[in-house]
């Protein structure tokens, strides 16, 4: 199957979010409403990749972020001076670094937590996506 990913999650404070998104991961606004059903949202990502970020908030019933350590947003960063000024951008956004929980990251790249709690692992490696036969 091949689709296009779509990862919602609800925050405090959509503005706040969406500065720091854009500014941190270089995420671009694909698309925004407002009050559609009580709900305000906005779109980030890249038109060329195959996925997007969806950041809502509740006019009538906010939803409090609840994410966990292991609620992770990993991004793949080959070269190591794009991987140092991507870790740099995420930290002038606003964006903490912290531990992992998972002792993989830490090894493996460096872990970012943003303002509702939600975690950005830059991981300072190549993906390789292996097909199991």
């Amino acid at each position: 199957m091949h689709s296009h990913l779509r990862i919602a999650r609800p925050v405090t404070d959509l503005q706040r979010s969406v500065r720091q998104y854009c500014q941190g991961l270089d995420l671009r606004i694909l698309g925004q409403f407002e009050d559609h059903q009580g709900f305000d949202g906005v779109m980030l990502g890249h038109a060329e990749q195959p996925y997007h970020f969806e950041f809502t908030c509740c006019r009538a019933h906010p939803v409090a972020p609840s994410p966990t350590a292991e609620d992770l947003l990993v991004f793949y960063v080959p070269a190591r001076a794009a991987w140092e000024a991507a870790c740099q951008r995420l930290l002038a956004a606003g964006f903490v670094q912290v531990a992992a929980l998972n002792p993989y990251w830490e090894q493996h790249g460096r872990t970012f937590i943003d303002e509702d709690g939600y975690r950005v692992v830059l991981a300072q490696a190549a993906w390789n996506s292996r097909e199991q036969s």
